[in-house]
Order: C-alpha cells, then sequence, then structure tokens
C-alpha cells in the first residue's frame, strides 16, 4: 500500500484530507493508447505556471466575465481586499474562511453542461497558444512509456480535465464543486486543491489504483506543492520559483526551466498575484450579488 512520507497526517486539516479524497475519487482513468500500461509508474503535473504560462482559474475568470455572467463594477469593488490578502497578507481566519468557501462563487447557480461548453471555448481563446511545449514533451515521454499521467491543480476539476482530455493525457485531480441537479451551488467538497490537499489527492489515487509511489514523478513551479514533490520517487521543478528552486538544489532534485532570460525572472509572482486578485474578486462579487437579491 502507498505510504504517505514526510506529510504527517495529523497536521492535515479535514477540509484538505476531504478535498484530495474527493479529487482521488473523480479523477478519470484510462489506459495509454496505443503503448502497452506500465500499471505502477504515473506522473503528476501541476498546471499553472508549470504546464501553461500563466494561471488557468484567471482566464477561466476573464472569459467568463467577457460572456456577461458579472460585471467590471462587481470586480473592481473587491480588487483592493483581494490584493492586500494575496500580497500583505493581513486577512484574519474569518476572511481567510470566506476567501475559501466563495472561491468558485462565481459559478453558483450554472449548470455543469453550462460551464463546461464556456470552459471548452475559453480554453480554445486563451489557454491553448500557452501551454509551455517542453512541459508538454515531458508528459509525453511518460505516455511513450505507457505510463498515465494526471494533472493535478487548484483549477475546478471541470476546466482542468477539459485542458488534460486537450493535451491527451489520462485525466486530472483538481478542485471539487458540490453540484446538486446538475447546478453548481458554489461550494466546495472540502478546499481548493493546494499544498497538503494535492498529497493527499496522490496518495488515495496510489491507493486506488495500485501505484508505486517511488516510481512515480511529480512537476511544479510552486514551493507550495513540496508536499506533493516529497511523495514520490522523482520529483522535477519546473519553471520554479526561488524558494522551489533552491529547496529542488538542496535535496537534489531535478529542475527544468523552458523560460528565459528577463521573462524567468518576472513570469512566476506577476502572475499568480494577477490571477489571485481577479479570480478572487470575481468570487467575491458573486456572493455579494447573491446576498443583494
Amino acid at each position: 500500500m502507498p505510504q504517505l512520507p514526510r506529510v504527517r497526517r495529523r497536521d492535515i486539516g479535514e477540509r484538505a484530507e476531504l478535498a484530495g479524497y474527493a479529487a482521488a475519487a473523480v479523477a478519470e482513468v484510462e489506459a495509454a493508447l496505443g503503448v502497452p500500461p506500465d500499471p505502477t509508474g504515473a506522473a503528476f503535473f501541476d498546471v499553472d505556471n508549470t504546464m501553461m504560462m500563466g494561471a488557468s482559474l484567471y482566464y477561466f475568470a476573464k472569459g467568463l466575465a467577457a460572456r456577461k455572467y458579472f460585471t467590471s463594477r462587481d470586480v473592481a469593488s473587491f480588487i483592493w481586499q483581494q490584493a492586500k490578502f494575496r500580497i500583505a497578507g493581513t486577512e484574519n481566519p474569518e476572511d481567510l474562511g470566506r476567501v475559501r468557501d466563495n472561491a468558485l462563487a462565481f459559478v453558483a447557480g450554472r449548470t455543469v453542461e453550462e460551464i463546461v461548453t464556456a470552459g471548452e471555448e475559453i480554453y480554445e481563446e486563451s489557454m491553448a497558444d500557452r501551454i509551455w511545449t517542453g512541459t508538454r514533451a515531458l508528459a509525453q515521454q511518460h505516455l511513450d512509456a505507457g505510463q498515465r499521467v494526471w494533472l493535478i491543480t487548484a483549477t475546478p476539476i471541470e476546466l482542468a480535465s477539459l485542458i488534460s482530455h486537450r493535451l491527451g493525457l489520462t485525466g486530472a485531480l483538481g478542485t471539487v464543486s458540490e453540484i446538486e441537479d446538475g447546478v453548481y451551488t458554489g461550494r466546495l467538497v472540502g478546499e481548493p486543491m493546494h499544498g497538503e490537499a494535492k498529497a493527499i489527492a496522490i496518495w488515495a489515487l496510489a491507493e486506488r489504483e495500485g501505484l508505486d509511489l517511488q516510481r512515480c514523478a511529480a512537476y511544479s513551479d510552486s514551493a507550495n506543492d513540496v508536499p506533493m514533490l516529497s511523495m514520490v520517487g522523482r520529483p522535477v521543478a519546473v519553471n520554479p520559483d526561488t524558494e522551489l528552486k533552491a529547496i529542488a538544489r538542496a535535496r537534489g532534485w531535478e529542475v527544468r526551466d523552458f523560460r528565459t532570460g528577463r521573462k524567468a525572472a518576472r513570469v512566476g509572482l506577476p502572475t499568480a498575484l494577477a490571477a489571485g486578485a481577479v479570480a478572487g474578486a470575481v468570487a467575491g462579487a458573486l456572493a455579494v450579488r447573491r446576498r443583494r437579491f
């Protein structure tokens, strides 16, 4: 049975654990086409700044805004609060809980079919050309070896699965939304797929699929993903932030950087901040709109 090395179960919050198990439960399982499958080896790729340039949820929210799912006035009123949270870290636990609970408020009341259709259009408009060819090639190497490849991301599972399918991968582990009668409630199952939740999701999927984690690989750009990187036999830092790059060097992990020059220095942090501010503002704005009406 796969173990959970370097991640102490007692330190994992109940919501993170619930999110991880929920993500594993809905993850798709498909054999690599045309290649004899390697049943115990697999690879897990983070999405934002690892598989694609920028943050997928930012482009998704931007695309929904263009389709009049919410107004720019709604978004503007929440930009400062979200920027303060992301940059200064001054929010109290109650504020953090509100951000978490409203993380997918912008899809509340919408049908799954509607959001998936919009996601397909937005992917073609804003995301397809942002896939890192180098990272996609790494994923293909695993597929060619008969291993399954999952994306693992805080992006909603529906969008994560769509990206995975477009890239010809096995499936995805993402943030799971609560759905009632085919309609989003706006609430999450657990919390966003982040940090320790990713480690739990991989552990749960490995347990279900009989994966040998020492034969698995994981790829990420962020130090937030050290828990999942620490679980596998082949951790790889891709386009790493400063902290992850230092950790990777200290631990002897592989480092792959597909950025160049000044672009490499600035692509990670500003993009993440912009995504957090805009996507978070979108969520807050829709939560307030529901209270108004």
